[in-house]
């Protein structure tokens, strides 16, 4: 397969940010299910946690960011007609990270596929631009495929944040 001239938006790596896990001083986590109301049950979730965390400024970009994330993993990530079954783990979930001077998004979905972020001129079609707007709002974005008892993949946007008392 060659390479086309998409490659300015290949996240510049797989696997997580760079940061120490150990080092998190926040952490929240909510499963969404397979279907489109999901997306507004995120934003709330991205709302209520950044308020908790005295970072309802950043909602904005955030909840943007996430909003594409899901819509993503919802659109692309599901196998065609994937119910919920009963007493299984909802297929898609969403993640809020934040360590001192950095926030991440992850939404971890049952795909294997790679995000792919569709060469578009017409930038009023909804669909495909969703990594553009992604690239454009977070300082960093990638993925990586989940190891063992999980199967799927793990899309994340990093964005960076002011040092506490340098505003």
């Amino acid at each position: 397969m060659g390479t086309n001239g998409s490659t300015m938006l290949e996240p510049l790596r797989q696997g997580l940010p760079p940061l120490d896990p150990a080092a998190v001083s926040d952490a929240a986590s909510c499963a969404l299910p397979a279907r489109y109301e999901a997306v507004r049950d995120a934003r709330r979730f991205t709302r209520s946690t950044l308020d908790q965390w005295d970072m309802g400024d950043r909602f904005d970009d955030v909840c943007l960011v996430v909003s594409e994330l899901v819509t993503n993993a919802l659109r692309h990530g599901l196998p065609a007609n994937t119910a919920c079954a009963a007493g299984r783990e909802p297929p898609v979930r969403l993640h809020l990270m934040r360590w001192t001077e950095r926030l991440v998004c992850a939404v971890r979905d049952p795909s294997h596929d790679s995000p792919v972020a569709r060469e578009t001129d017409d930038f009023s079609a909804e669909s495909g631009r969703g990594l553009f707007l992604v690239d454009s709002f977070s300082d960093s974005w990638g993925w990586h495929p989940l190891a063992g008892a999980l199967s799927g993949k793990v899309v994340w946007a990093l964005f960076r944040l002011p040092r506490p008392g340098s505003e």
